[in-house]
């Protein structure tokens, strides 16, 4: 079953057009027709009808261009697709969009919770000890110290007391796998929320292939189960007509995350959703109605062994419904992890300022 986004935010048109022009908005577009070249297209086409793109733009002339720079291309049968680099180039939009709102400061902080192999060198100093590294020296400080206590006229000799050496952390690579929920809910009444979803996985991604590739990321999707999803899938990924089996979510990604040698591990879910699913002797069981005790209790089990294995969960919640937020509060106590309750537009600067600062305070 396939759903279409009909509808875009009139200011969210009118910012992406200012910001970044036709091809920011063109891999908008993308994520929301599930990465269908034909349908971003005729969206564009229809946009430009309607007065959002300036009539002279010449839309068939991008689209060339686009193909003459193999964002999109064609597949066997002729259609068109959209090609690696078209790929890549999504994730990086996503990231400077997201990165955008965040401040200068936040980016570059990579905070640990277990000491692992590596060190970071951070900007601050302090005055030499036995045995520090003398690669980590400060030259300049150390000069200027020098120069306070000697003669200005005279020749500059260094002593011990002068040495500084930048202060240094413990860096570990971190294995992280988000949840995105893709339940029905995700689309009803009238609010897109997959594709906020989808745009932060692709922008954590591109983040840590770029800025942290020590770590590692891993896609989850769960609805009436779950499942794992390749970089390269993202842009496809659809909603469908599902209940919410966070239970599953968990299992998969504590098996995921088994597989992966780093000490620090953590997940991210973003769902807006109660869970209403599990699998019990083979079957699917459902409730979508109220707060299912049984479905809850086996999906807070779940949240337990994630802490057992020190595995924290950090739960990005689309939505206010005070049952909903009890539920996700629970989860978190029980597991010693975190929640945040965000909106759509603010979704991927809460995760992307956590995941890099590491820390309950949002980066405004």
């Amino acid at each position: 079953m396939r759903h279409r986004y009909r509808w875009l935010d009139p200011d969210l048109i009118r910012r992406l057009l200012e910001e970044a022009g036709l091809r920011r908005l063109f891999n908008q577009l993308l994520l929301q027709a599930s990465g269908e070249v034909e349908e971003a297209m005729r969206m564009m086409r229809l946009l430009q009808r309607r007065g959002w793109i300036d009539p002279a733009i010449d839309l068939d002339a991008f689209f060339a261009q686009l193909a003459r720079e193999e964002l999109i291309g064609q597949d066997g049968e002729g259609n068109l697709v959209l090609g690696p680099t078209g790929e890549r180039q999504i994730r990086r939009d996503a990231l400077d969009e997201i990165f955008g709102g965040l401040r200068r400061s936040a980016a570059g902080q990579h905070p640990i919770q277990q000491a692992g192999e590596g060190i970071e060198r951070l900007p601050e100093t302090r005055p030499y000890r036995f045995g520090d590294d003398p690669m980590s020296i400060d030259g300049i400080r150390t000069i200027q110290n020098a120069m306070r206590s000697e003669d200005p006229l005279g020749p500059i000799e260094i002593e011990e007391e002068d040495l500084e050496v930048f202060e240094t952390e413990n860096a570990s690579g971190c294995s992280t796998v988000v949840m995105i929920d893709i339940s029905h809910s995700m689309i009803l009444y009238g609010e897109d929320r997959i594709t906020p979803a989808k745009k932060v996985a692709l922008a954590l991604t591109e983040l840590i292939l770029t800025k942290y590739p020590k770590d590692t990321i891993d896609v989850i999707l769960f609805g009436d189960e779950a499942s794992e999803v390749s970089i390269s899938e993202i842009p496809y990924v659809e909603v469908g007509p599902f209940h919410t089996n966070t239970k599953a979510g968990l299992e998969l990604a504590q098996n995921v995350l088994r597989r992966r040698k780093h000490l620090n591990k953590q997940i991210f879910m973003i769902t807006d959703g109660k869970p209403s699913a599990l699998f019990e002797h083979g079957e699917l069981y459902t409730n979508s109605f109220g707060l299912d005790m049984k479905i809850v209790n086996r999906t807070l089990e779940e949240a337990e062994k994630c802490r057992r294995a020190g595995i924290p969960i950090t739960t990005f919640m689309l939505a206010s419904d005070p049952m909903l937020v009890n539920f996700v509060d629970q989860l978190s106590r029980i597991n010693r992890g975190r929640a945040f309750y965000s909106s759509t537009d603010r979704l991927g600067e809460f995760i992307l300022a956590d995941y890099i600062r590491n820390r309950r305070k949002f980066v405004h």
